[in-house]
């Protein structure tokens, strides 16, 4: 297993265990199997396990299992505070004391604050008190370091990463999303900071492995050389020095094998320019079903009226592209969990945006198209949902 050093020379190894998705029996946690390949994983030299308040299960289960073999000790412990629960300073205290109590520990290696959506958000917090309880916290080694989840543009991303002294930050990065989220930019600036990144989705929800188009698939059946394209997605981020842990929900024994497999063989720099070039032929043929050839460069934005230009099309890409189900998530994670609506919605047709698109993309009457498919009935039930529970 290789490893890379976070802000503070620890080692972290390059495949981290996500957690939310644990091997399910009889709907509940499948303990004996996720034992096994938890165990599987931190034999192998695994120590970087992420979980979150909010992942069914997975807190408790993680905490008994490292408990019960005693191996609490050999790994890092990364868990999320889901801040649109939090009201006061001590809900933050309660929530916190739950979580401890969950997995079994006297203290979180790794904490995040989870899906971090905006500056605004993170101005609510400060007003709680989370600065202070945050610095608190890690003075008595109950918290060792701190950092935020993000799905959202690479503009917002970066104003995150100078809004505080992050010690680490995790985005969703591959080979899809190289321009869009955080993106290949958000990366490199916070890696010019100094600020490790942990990337999830690297498979983005399995969609680079099960759910390629016939194209693709034909051409990794056609390189010279052969790798599963699950492989592929993952020494794409290895070969970046920028990347520092990559996350896969793993979820069985054999998945576990293979990662570790490609995490102890993989080295930064080890792509070639022609392994490149093939990897954007994948690309292409995947974006070949888009519904628009928006790059998620950001030029169009700021909308003065605050839509979330390119998250709104990357939602309705991914709904040609993935089905309805990802698509919707990826939406409401863009538009609902932030202080202020980003929704296509709030467009007013004023063409802003379309005198700096690159592309040339009509984008108004595409913000109306993404809005006709994606803020339907479902789309506005959870927007009340929202809204009475998380406070902004």
């Amino acid at each position: 297993m290789y490893y890379r050093a976070d802000k503070y020379g620890n080692q972290l190894s390059a495949l981290g265990f996500g957690c939310m998705r644990f091997p399910t029996k009889a709907g509940r946690i499948d303990m004996e199997e996720t034992e096994r390949e938890l165990m599987t994983a931190i034999r192998a030299g695994v120590n970087y396990f992420d979980t979150a308040y909010i992942y069914p299960g997975s807190e408790a289960a993680v905490g008994e299992i490292l408990e019960r073999n005693q191996v609490r000790d050999q790994v890092y412990i990364a868990t999320k505070l889901p801040h649109y629960l939090i009201k006061s300073r001590e809900g933050l205290e309660k929530l916190f004391a739950e979580e401890l109590k969950r997995l079994r520990t006297d203290h979180v290696d790794y904490y995040l604050m989870h899906m971090l959506t905006d500056t605004d958000t993170w101005d609510r917090l400060r007003a709680l008190g989370i600065e202070e309880w945050l610095q608190e916290k890690k003075k008595i080694g109950a918290i060792r370091q701190v950092g935020f989840s993000y799905h959202g543009n690479s503009d917002m991303f970066c104003r995150l990463i100078d809004a505080w002294n992050w010690d680490f930050c995790q985005i969703q990065y591959n080979y899809m999303d190289e321009h869009s989220q955080a993106g290949r930019r958000g990366l490199q600036h916070a890696h010019s900071k100094g600020i490790p990144v942990v990337i999830m989705e690297p498979l983005r929800g399995g969609k680079l492995v099960n759910r390629l188009p016939e194209e693709a698939k034909q051409i990794f059946k056609d390189y010279p050389v052969q790798h599963t394209p699950a492989q592929w997605a993952f020494k794409w981020l290895w070969n970046q020095p920028e990347v520092t842990v990559v996350l896969s929900g793993m979820n069985s024994d054999e998945m576990v094998r293979d990662n570790i497999q490609t995490a102890s063989t993989t080295q930064v720099g080890e792509l070639t320019v022609e392994d490149e070039a093939m990897l954007q032929r994948v690309v292409q043929a995947i974006n070949s079903k888009m519904k628009v050839g928006c790059t998620g460069c950001g030029y169009c934005m700021p909308c003065p009226k605050n839509v979330d230009i390119p998250g709104t099309f990357a939602a309705y890409n991914r709904r040609y592209q993935e089905g309805r189900f990802w698509s919707f998530v990826d939406y409401v994670i863009c538009t609902m969990l932030r202080k202020n609506s980003t929704a296509a919605s709030n467009c007013i047709k004023c063409g802003k945006c379309e005198q700096h698109c690159p592309q040339r993309i009509p984008i108004r009457e595409k913000l109306q198209d993404a809005q006709k498919e994606l803020e339907g009935p479902l789309y506005r039930v959870a927007r009340k949902v929202v809204r009475l529970f998380a406070k902004f």
